[in-house]
Order: C-alpha cells, then structure tokens, then sequence
C-alpha cells in the first residue's frame, strides 16, 4: 500500500507539473500585458517597465516558469511589492497581494458548497438508487429512472434561477444564499448556503441513482448473493453486506470526479447565486488576465482531482478484498 500510494503521488506531481506548465505559457498567447495591468491605465513607460521588472517579466518565459515553480518551496521576493513566503502560488498582478492568501479567503465557501451538497445527493440519491433496484421492474422502479433521466438533462444556471425566483423572491421560502462561517453561526451558515446544494442535489442526485441502481441490479445477481439467500441469510443484510459493497466502488468512483471538480470551483454555481468562491475567483482572474491567480485556481482544481482520484483508489482496497493494488 505505501509503495502505491507513493508511486501515485509521484505521478500527480508530475501532472500537475505538466498542468501548471500548459497553463503558464498559454496564457502568454493571450494579446495582454499583465505589467500594464498592474501599473494601471495611465503608466509612464518608465513606471511600465518597473512594473515589468518588479513582476519578473523581463525574464524568458522559461525562467519565469522555473521561478515560479521554485516559489512554492522557498519563497519568493517581488521588488518594491514585498515577501511572498512559501507555499508562494505568486503575487496577483490586480490585487497586489499573495495568491494564495486570497485562494484561503475564498476556500471555505467552496468546501462547504462542496461538502453540504454531497451529503444530500449522496443520500438520496444512494438511498433511491437501491429501492428502484429492490423493486426492479415496479411502479416505484420506472418513476425513479424517469426523474433521474430529467434531473440528469437539468442544468444547474437553470434549476437555479427557478428556484431563486420561486423559493426566494417570489414566496420568500428561503433566504438570498450568502455565506456565514460556520465558527459564527452554524444555522446561518446551513440556511444561507441550502438553496445551492438543493440545487446541486437535483441534478446529482440524477446521476447518483441511475448508477446506484444499475449496480445494485447487477451485484443482486451474482452468485455469491444468491449463495447468501440460499443459506438463509436476511433479504437486509444480504443487501447491506453483500449487494451494497460491490455497489460501493461504483459510487466512490464518480464520487471522487464530482468532489474534486466542485471543490476546484463550482463556477457555474457560484456564478448563479452570487457566491464569491474558487469559481468566481478563476472567472475574474481570467478577466483581468491575472496569471499568478488563474495559475493558483488552475492547480486548486486540478490537485483536488488527483487527491480525491488518489484516495479513491485506495479506498477500492477497503471496500472489496478482491482488488489488489499493484
């Protein structure tokens, strides 16, 4: 276990490495300049090409990558901006401060929007996944593949502005989402963020119960469960310790792709309800051609999809005995 776990974080260094260099210098084909950008509108050339050198653009791209790269372990000074200290992601070009402080201002929104949205259509859509596969074929069956089916061709800046008009300024039901550390009020904190991960739940949960029946369906069928029925075991615990363990991987699989995109930046979610987390971040970076904070928002998402995948793997090792890491 340790030689894989090591071998596989080995190689997300790597893609990251790969990732981070891809998006370094296409974001130099793009037609602006970051160090006008940072002088303002009305800059002397002289204050331009100060501004150029305090940024470290007057190097070869390449320099400015490894320059970059090397941040993040030691550190790094800007001349006449101050000390970036490591882990340094770089000095924002429109912010004038370190990346990775406003990346930590913003994460926690995005890790509750996560974490809260998971549990719900994780839940229900488990849960609705295995009764439409215990009553294969039955009423209960097709109205559960019908809404799944919907819900899966829902798109969340749709669901979204209905349920903003309807549960929000229309009849009031709910209130504008905002969002409240948790450390100051834990109710304000679940009520300003539980219109998005209803939303979030509708379309998830789609994708959660199609999966989980399907699964389910297939692993009440092996011959190990119908060996389990035969010697008399109880329908239930058949299910819970048999059926719903194979089914497992399939649901930590995707599990692991939605939890590492949503903590990357829910963009399209955030975008909808005014949330001001990773997502809107990148947008703005992207805006204002900030490099040093679309390079951050970039690795955010990309490291928590080799995490999760990472952890994902390692947890097949734990659900079934079956599978073997080697």
């Amino acid at each position: 276990m340790f030689r894989f776990i090591t071998r596989r974080t080995l190689g997300a260094v790597v893609t990251l490495l790969i990732i981070a260099a891809c998006t370094f210098f296409l974001f130099f084909a793009v037609p602006a300049d970051p160090a006008r950008l940072a002088c303002g509108k009305v800059c002397p050339p002289e204050l331009l090409e100060q501004a150029r050198h305090n940024l470290g653009l007057d190097q070869p791209l390449f320099v400015q990558f490894l320059t970059w790269v090397a941040g993040i372990f030691v550190g790094r000074d800007y001349e006449g901006l101050g000390n970036c200290a490591a882990p340094c992601l770089g000095f924002s070009f429109v912010n004038k401060a370190p990346v990775l402080d406003t990346i930590l201002d913003r994460m926690p929104l995005t890790v509750s929007l996560t974490i809260g949205a998971a549990i719900v259509f994780l839940l229900f859509g488990v849960a609705t996944g295995i009764v439409a596969a215990l009553r294969q074929g039955k009423a209960l069956d097709k109205i559960a593949s019908v809404s799944s089916l919907i819900g899966a061709s829902l798109q969340i800046y749709f669901v979204g502005t209905l349920a903003l008009y309807f549960l929000v300024y229309h009849n009031h039901i709910l209130r504008q989402p905002r969002y409240v550390p948790i450390t100051e009020n834990p109710l304000d904190w679940a009520m300003g963020l539980m219109l998005p991960w209803v939303v979030l739940a509708i379309i998830f949960t789609a994708n959660y119960t199609r999966m989980t029946r399907s699964t389910m369906v297939e692993q009440l069928s092996e011959d190990y469960v119908r060996t389990a029925r035969a010697k008399g075991m109880q329908n239930r615990s058949v299910v819970m310790r048999f059926a719903l363990r194979g089914t497992l991987i399939t649901i930590v699989t995707i599990l692991g792709v939605d939890l590492g995109t949503l903590i990357g930046g829910a963009i399209i979610t955030e975008q909808t309800f005014g949330l001001q987390g990773i997502g809107q971040l990148s947008i703005r970076a992207v805006w204002s051609s900030d490099l040093p904070m679309l390079m951050a928002t970039v690795m955010v998402a990309a490291g928590a999809i080799v995490v999760f995948n990472i952890i994902v793997d390692v947890l097949y090792a734990v659900i079934d005995p079956r599978v073997r890491l080697s």
